[in-house]
């Protein structure tokens, strides 16, 4: 499992254009998004079915990805991309402090699946070849404080289903045959 998540991982970085810099694997192969997003419902659900799954005693720090899609348009891939960026930062760092937090071995397994996942995407765009980071300054993304782990799922879920899969469907105008 985990080395088809790496073969995976490895045909993004293959799928580099020069000119971008850009990953173009998930950007330009529509069923790689989709997989994703069905892996996101996947771990949602298994999550829920952990038995006594407690909620977290210190709450973690979650972005808020939700978004209006008229303003989304209007922003440039760039600003897109930082936007997801800083959402994955905070995301990352929510599941770690959950990680600590949680004994149960079903919802210990889920969380770093989860943790894999996020940090995968965020390894790769910042692949992705713009000039600054998600640590600049005004990387501040709107959040919510958070004690149950299902909502950590709920907002991986949300931002793949939503921003990601977005900001990959414009790329793709402009980057693909």
């Amino acid at each position: 499992m985990e080395l088809n998540r790496l073969l995976l991982f490895t045909s993004f970085l293959l799928h580099v254009k020069e000119c971008h810099a850009r990953p173009m694997g998930p950007v330009c192969d529509k069923r790689l998004i989709q997989k994703y997003i069905g892996e996101a419902k996947d771990m949602e659900k298994r999550v829920s079915e952990c038995q006594a799954l407690p909620a977290l005693s210190c709450p973690v720090v979650l972005p808020l990805v939700d978004f209006n899609m008229r303003q989304w348009k209007s922003k440039s891939d760039e600003i897109k991309w930082r936007e997801i960026l800083c959402n994955l930062v905070l995301l990352v760092g929510a599941v770690t402090e959950a990680q600590g937090q949680v004994s149960q071995e079903c919802g210990a397994g889920q969380l770093s699946q989860l943790y894999r996942h996020a940090n995968s995407f965020l390894l790769l765009l910042q692949t992705f070849g713009w000039e600054e980071g998600p640590c600049e300054p005004g990387c501040s993304p709107r959040s919510i404080e958070q004690t149950q782990v299902t909502e950590i799922f709920l907002t991986y879920r949300q931002l793949v289903q939503g921003k990601l899969r977005f900001f990959f469907h414009n790329l793709a105008k402009d980057s693909c045959d």
